[in-house]
């Protein structure tokens, strides 16, 4: 079967990309970037180039690859650091998320391709009341913190875009927080490095609860959702969601860093705003049964203290030992 995978060469396309070609799967991968085209070749995949913001040239790429299967793993996440400007440092995954998800389901429709795997996001967006843990049945959050707004939207968009898609089998995984080779929670990623710092503080009682998901197991997920599943959302993330007061020590133990500080909500609000407060106090963990039964998918790393202790390094992706370096 030929896949299309576009977000290729991200922190997920490193994981997802070697795991396809290991699987037998033909791989074509969206990237705009010489440097890392070459990557891809070397892992055993056919780079293709394309903006993934530019409407035709994203049109010929899929329509000269012919895939089957479309995998939507279109983000920018890697500059998004601050809870205080949420909206403002996520501005280009929104737009990837709307604009980019228009042009590859048009393209997609063109080349008549059968299913669309896109990467959503379940977790601070689910409302902040009622139950500690959320599925697939549980509505959004109708009110959230005013900097979030914005791409609370664009989650709803790409899930909503994909999901109705009309004559594509669409499939959102709304994945918990990515942890692992290329992300802030890699052993040289910026979130570690502020728990080394102690800049990462567990503010109020810290009882907002975050659910994880360790690189390889999304990448496992996505691969599952092609082959497996109805169209519709799934939570995709580990067994163990856990609030902010619980998880923080822990990573901070594994680093070999002081326990972090604990910070009242106010001085929180100064420092992060209320997306922070959100983050540390209110937010509720998500259950990925649904995944487990219909997707026939299950974490390796089942709770974020496993995968912490063993997998913020460069986890070898099987079948390829360590990968070689992007760029």
């Amino acid at each position: 079967m030929k896949v299309f995978v576009a977000g290729s060469s991200g922190a997920m396309g490193r994981r997802l990309v070697p795991r396809l070609v290991a699987g037998g799967y033909e791989v074509v991968a969206m990237t705009r970037d010489d440097g890392k085209a070459a990557w891809l070749c070397r892992v055993g995949a056919q780079p293709v180039m394309a903006d993934a913001l530019d409407r035709a040239a994203v049109a010929d790429v899929v329509k000269a690859s012919e895939p089957e299967v479309v995998i939507h793993q279109l983000t920018a996440l890697s500059g998004a650091k601050s809870f205080k400007n949420f909206d403002k440092e996520f501005a280009l995954t929104n737009r990837l998320r709307t604009e980019g998800t228009d042009y590859l389901l048009e393209a997609a429709r063109a080349a008549g391709v059968r299913r669309v795997v896109a990467q959503s996001y379940g977790n601070w967006n689910y409302e902040r009341t009622g139950s500690a843990v959320k599925t697939e049945q549980d509505p959004f959050d109708s009110h959230p913190p005013a900097n979030q707004v914005k791409s609370l939207q664009a989650i709803r968009y790409v899930e909503n875009a994909v999901v109705n898609a009309g004559g594509i089998e669409g499939i959102a995984l709304r994945y918990g927080n990515f942890y692992g080779p290329g992300t802030g929670l890699d052993l040289g990623g910026d979130i570690v490095a502020q728990v080394r710092k102690r800049m990462f503080p567990i503010v109020g009682d810290g009882a907002g609860i975050w659910s994880f998901v360790h690189m390889d197991d999304a990448a496992a997920a996505a691969m599952a959702a092609i082959e497996h599943g109805r169209p519709g959302v799934y939570n995709v993330a580990d067994d163990e969601p856990a609030p902010a007061s619980k998880w923080l020590p822990d990573l901070a133990a594994v680093v070999g860093a002081k326990p972090p500080r604990h910070v009242p909500v106010w001085l929180g609000r100064l420092a992060a705003g209320e997306v922070g407060v959100s983050m540390m106090t209110q937010i509720r963990g998500t259950s990925s049964g649904k995944a487990k039964a219909e997707l026939g998918w299950a974490p390796r790393y089942r709770t974020y203290r496993e995968g912490f202790r063993e997998g913020l390094g460069d986890v070898p992706v099987p079948g390829f030992g360590p990968l070689p370096a992007v760029g």
